[in-house]
């Protein structure tokens, strides 16, 4: 007996879009806790946990439960973006671009989890290691614009403030990935290796922690310069979006100092990696907060005169 599959409502299909984004920063979070336990090589090797075991054993210990239980959750926060995914192709009707935002959601995690594994086969590589990272940055920045295109109209996109402006928070958008990726070099150079015997990238703590730091002046003063801009043209939504930037970037600098002048502790470092993810999402809010979609326009309809005129019939 065929049976009728329903369509996928809007509402659920943005939910599953916001659960996407909230379990990728959530396993940015619990790799956070992998590398500060010191459990990065909980198991030893990739994919299996051990030369003949896929899973943990008693002889890893806690370490291994930690490194085993987070390789776990890639696989939850896969069928996540597996749902969004089959989400978006009952949806109906179909709109455009919504397939690929969340196909390149759905690979992206098991890509990410290969880049994973590699950290592993080099023994925590630092510049692997913040690779990993990145790439969930990349995951992360997908799953917000489906997010976003999921509650967007399907008609044209209209600036919504000058062209200067646009590209002043495209600006902002690209320094707040430079410093991300600075910010990963800082890690690669401190005290956090995720195993006791992982190598350091070789970089001076204190000057990359400073050209970390410059960066992250210049990001601040990019986006308080977007507040009055945005301001000044009567962009409110984008206004809006730039203070809650400017927010996020403060409570994360004051993070980062705190880290910094208490040697590094790790519960710091972990919040630390949760502002960064945060940080991410509130610079693409600003930069989609520049724009927006129109509904799209109905299509004319006939009017009486529009119609061909009877033709007179004679006996």
């Amino acid at each position: 007996m065929n049976r009728i599959v329903r369509p996928v409502s809007g509402i659920l299909l943005r939910r599953l879009a916001l659960a996407s984004i909230i379990a990728n920063v959530g396993i940015v979070v619990t790799g956070g806790a992998v590398r500060l336990t010191a459990s990065g090589l909980g198991c030893p090797t990739w994919p299996r946990c051990t030369d003949d075991s896929y899973v943990t054993t008693p002889e890893m210990g806690v370490y291994g439960v930690i490194e085993f239980s987070n390789r776990m959750l890639t696989f939850a926060v896969g069928l996540i973006a597996l749902a969004t995914v089959l989400a978006v192709l009952l949806h109906r009707p179909r709109r455009p671009g919504l397939l690929a935002l969340a196909v390149a959601v759905f690979l992206g995690i098991p890509a990410q989890a290969v880049i994973g594994g590699i950290t592993v086969l080099t023994n925590l590589n630092p510049w692997v290691v913040g690779l990993h990272f990145l790439a969930s940055m990349a995951v992360i920045a997908a799953a917000y614009a489906l997010w976003r295109r999921i509650g967007d109209p399907d008609g044209p996109t209209v600036a919504v403030v000058p062209a200067p402006l646009r590209a002043l928070a495209r600006v902002t958008t690209g320094v707040t990935v430079a410093v991300l990726v600075v910010g990963t070099w800082v890690t690669g150079s401190g005290p956090h290796a995720g195993d006791h015997g992982a190598a350091r990238n070789g970089l001076d703590p204190e000057t990359i922690s400073q050209v970390h730091a410059d960066g992250v002046f210049l990001l601040i003063g990019l986006s308080v310069a977007l507040i009055f801009a945005f301001r000044a043209v009567g962009a409110q939504r984008a206004t809006r979006a730039a203070i809650i930037l400017v927010a996020v970037e403060l409570g994360q600098g004051l993070i980062g100092f705190v880290q910094y002048f208490t040697h590094v502790p790790a519960l710091l470092v972990g919040a630390h990696m949760l502002g960064s993810c945060l940080v991410l999402l509130a610079a693409l809010s600003v930069q989609w907060s520049t724009r927006e979609r129109r509904p799209v326009a109905p299509a004319p309809q006939a009017t009486p005169t529009d119609a061909a005129a009877p033709v007179p019939v004679t006996a």
